[in-house]
């Protein structure tokens, strides 16, 4: 019995006559038709939303709804005679550059007392109260604020707060027209990669709405002690600072606050205060018309991988404390030169300049438990956390992480750390300045320049306090450490050092002195 030919098709392809096709063509569609209905039948996989690269194909809803919360804020200033402003910075070739400098500098006749304007961008974030953030540096200085809103209503503003150590200011207005105010979001929260957008006043053309991705985060640029800023290519340029980031829901993560520019002008690299900090000094401006940060009472410094080896530890983590504030929280709760802070109140201190903000992030007046690391060992101590305000009120607060006279004894010479070292006595004192009749140590008297002392700051004058986080009560008890260290093999000697007052620790290599003959082994 002859087989009729069959065709396998896909449904709704209609069956062609049979030998019409060769069967090399007919296989192929077979396999085809065997690889779309094995598709059809593999089960889907959900892709999470986290993880899918979704690019908007616009943000004109969200600009519409974020716009009025933005607004623009104009300052003028008095200067003294003679004095001109700084010309603003406008990328080269722009016609604004030819413009200001026939204004600025071909200026003739008699100069009195000048009126500088300076502009910048804020948002609403209270609109019953009329409450609106701006960056400190917009308004330093200023005679007269004046905040524009959208619709172009123009309101003289009042300063109810500043923050120069976060370059945070919050200003009030007072209006009969509805202020739209913004939503903080969760700036710790918010990931690398994910979408912002700046909304502000560059250039004082008014608001102008960019876009871009979160680049880094936790950014450490030296401006202050809570450096922690959100680094974003969006474009951000003179006149943005104060505006604000707001991420792909809408939501403020940040406050643009200043660009790295070698020419003035956007190069895709600009910082924003994060709102986890900023929500906390608005939150304390409003309140109080100042901040109320916690303060302990140490200087701290950085755990090295040297100082951490010196110290015995398996890995750098914590705070080093290089001094202790007489009576405050911290000496009262015991903490000594030389602890390693490593949690603070259940928060663990993964680096140094993370204790700062937890310490300013503290409840006044709350008692915490402090873990620290002492000789080797853990322990815990209670320490009462006191306003760091009202300690600079006190003066308690230290901001800093003559002719030679006859020597009564010949400085002793340490090959293996590369300086040498004299009694701290009073011609030594005098002939290195030192003031402070109450320090006591050893003085470095002079540094071989290649050493690796000097690479760390030891300097003729530096006075050694410790070796070891043991105090030195003179040049015979450092020679005797040293000894110490080379018999029992140790590759470093932990110091505490005094540079005029200003203390820290310094872990020096111990070299051991070649005999002959060793050469080439």
């Amino acid at each position: 019995m002859k087989k009729e030919n069959s065709e396998i098709r896909a449904p709704g392809t209609p069956a062609r006559a049979s030998g019409s096709e060769p069967r090399s063509r007919r296989l192929a569609r077979a396999a085809a038709a065997l690889l779309l209905g094995a598709s059809l039948l593999a089960p889907s996989v959900a892709v999470p939303v986290h993880q899918a690269w979704a690019v908007p194909d616009d943000f004109a809803d969200l600009a519409e709804k974020l716009l009025p919360s933005v607004v623009n804020i104009s300052t003028t200033q008095t200067l003294e005679s003679g004095r001109m402003p700084d010309l603003p910075q406008f990328p080269d070739g722009s016609p604004f550059e030819d413009f200001f400098k026939d204004f600025f500098e071909n200026r003739t006749g008699p100069r009195g007392p000048q009126r500088a304007i300076s502009l910048g961008s804020g948002f609403v974030v209270d609109a019953k109260e009329g409450y609106i953030v701006t960056n400190n540096h917009v308004i330093r200085d200023a005679d007269e604020i004046t905040v524009v809103l959208q619709d172009d209503t123009v309101l003289k503003a009042t300063i109810r707060g500043v923050d120069e150590k976060t370059d945070l200011a919050l200003l009030k207005v007072e209006t009969d027209k509805p202020l739209h105010q913004i939503e903080w979001g969760d700036s710790d929260a918010a990931r690398v990669g994910e979408w912002v957008v700046a909304i502000g006043n560059p250039f004082g053309l008014g608001g102008s709405v960019t876009t871009g991705i979160i680049s880094a985060k936790t950014r450490d640029i030296n401006a202050g002690p809570y450096d922690s800023f959100i680094q974003t290519d969006a474009s951000i340029n003179k006149g943005n600072s104060g505006g604000p980031l707001f991420d792909e829901r809408g939501r403020v993560i940040g406050i643009n606050t200043v660009i790295f520019s070698p020419s003035g002008g956007s190069v895709g690299v600009g910082f924003a205060v994060p709102s986890n900090i900023a929500r906390q000094v608005v939150g304390d401006l409003v309140q109080y018309g100042q901040t109320r940060r916690g303060w302990i009472g140490v200087r701290i410094q950085t755990v090295t991988d040297d100082i951490a080896e010196g110290m015995g530890m398996t890995e750098k983590k914590g705070a080093l404390v290089s001094a202790v504030t007489e009576n405050g929280p911290a000496a009262k709760a015991g903490l000594k030169e030389g602890d390693v802070i490593l949690r603070f109140d259940g928060r663990d201190v993964a680096e140094m300049r993370s204790l700062p903000r937890i310490v300013s992030e503290t409840p006044i007046g709350k008692t915490v438990d402090v873990d620290v690391l002492r000789a080797g060992k853990t322990l815990t101590v209670k320490l009462d956390v006191a306003q760091l305000e009202e300690a600079e009120k006190e003066g308690l607060v230290d901001d800093t992480a003559g002719a030679p006279a006859k020597k009564n004894e010949v400085a002793t010479q340490l090959k293996a750390l590369g300086f040498s070292v004299a009694t701290l006595d009073a011609g030594a004192r005098k002939r290195f300045g030192i003031d402070n009749n109450d320090l006591k140590g050893v003085v470095v008297d002079s540094v071989d320049a290649s050493s690796d002392a000097a690479m760390k700051g030891i300097q003729p004058g530096s006075v050694l306090v410790q070796a070891d986080q043991k105090p030195i009560t003179g040049v015979a008890d450092l020679q005797k450490t040293v000894a110490a260290a080379l018999k029992g093999g140790k590759k470093l000697i932990l110091f505490l050092v005094d540079n005029g007052g200003t203390r820290s620790f310094v872990a020096v290599k111990v070299v051991e002195e070649t005999k002959k003959g060793d050469a080439g082994k």
